[in-house]
């Protein structure tokens, strides 16, 4: 595989790990923090690191050094909107695409979310050709960034929307154990482990697969209400109490046009 110079915007949870697994594929890599602390851990991966901060107006830190011979770019920077309801995320993409705009980087693997999709009753299964009708401000405003790169005739952008994500330290059930009239029951879950989720990643980048548009899920949809009790029960903890409504609000990701584009196997079960 060619080695290539990518930029990684977002190295936390996700972003740390997938840059780590791209330098052992043999991938330099430029990695970003919003922590001055943050640094010295990337330095110590061989992530060559930048202090940028995006705001609604600039960007901060020395984001023309970041994307100085990039071929690449990973935007992997979650809207932040539970913690501050009135930020506008979609200016802060806007900032970031100016400077884009003026770097030779033309590739990028945007991290959007299946959030640009609303729950619907009947619950129905969702594929890339389902339109975007998300119902929430934090997926109203990821449409409009997706709208925005897709749109960008200078970028060749391929967006990847995740399910829930999660890893054996972050899970959903452990926030859930214990509470009580959680609703939606009956609808389906869709998460994907993080560990798939940078092993598709990767598989993108090496296969040079731009401009398309992937949802990316495991496959398997049992109802909130079993899935969850049984997460707790495997876990001794104690167990969620759901509500079990006959018209439960929900939604299926299908992801089968990216198992089918990259040949992929999901490794990491639910």
């Amino acid at each position: 595989m060619k080695s290539q110079n990518i930029g990684v915007i977002g190295c936390g949870w996700l972003g740390l790990p997938l840059a780590k697994k791209l330098i052992s594929s043999g991938h330099n890599i430029k990695g970003t923090s919003t922590s001055l602390e943050k640094l010295e851990v990337l330095k110590q991966h061989g992530i060559t690191p930048y202090l940028i901060q995006l705001s609604e107006t600039s960007v901060l830190g020395d984001i023309t050094s970041f994307l100085e011979n990039t071929d690449t770019l990973v935007v992997n920077i979650p809207p932040g909107i539970r913690k501050n309801p009135s930020k506008n995320h979609v200016a802060e993409i806007r900032q970031l695409l100016k400077h884009i705009d003026k770097s030779q980087a033309n590739n990028i693997l945007y991290i959007s979310s299946t959030s640009v999709y609303s729950n619907k009753y009947p619950i129905e299964t969702i594929t890339e050709q389902t339109d975007l009708d998300a119902t929430t401000n934090s997926g109203k405003q990821l449409i409009e960034i997706e709208r925005l790169l897709k749109t960008n005739l200078n970028l060749n952008t391929t967006i990847l929307r995740f399910s829930g994500l999660i890893d054996k330290n972050r899970h959903p059930g452990q926030f859930l154990s214990g509470r009580k009239n959680i609703p939606n029951g009956n609808a389906p879950i869709n998460l994907i482990d993080k560990n798939d989720c940078i092993a598709i990643i990767s598989e993108l980048i090496k296969h040079d697969i731009w401009n398309e548009e992937l949802n990316a899920c495991y496959p398997y949809h049992p109802t909130k209400k079993n899935y969850y009790t049984n997460y707790c029960k495997d876990h001794n903890l104690k167990y969620p109490e759901f509500k079990t409504e006959l018209f439960s609000k929900g939604k299926i990701i299908d992801s089968s046009k990216l198992a089918q584009l990259l040949d992929f196997e999901y490794k990491t079960s639910l």
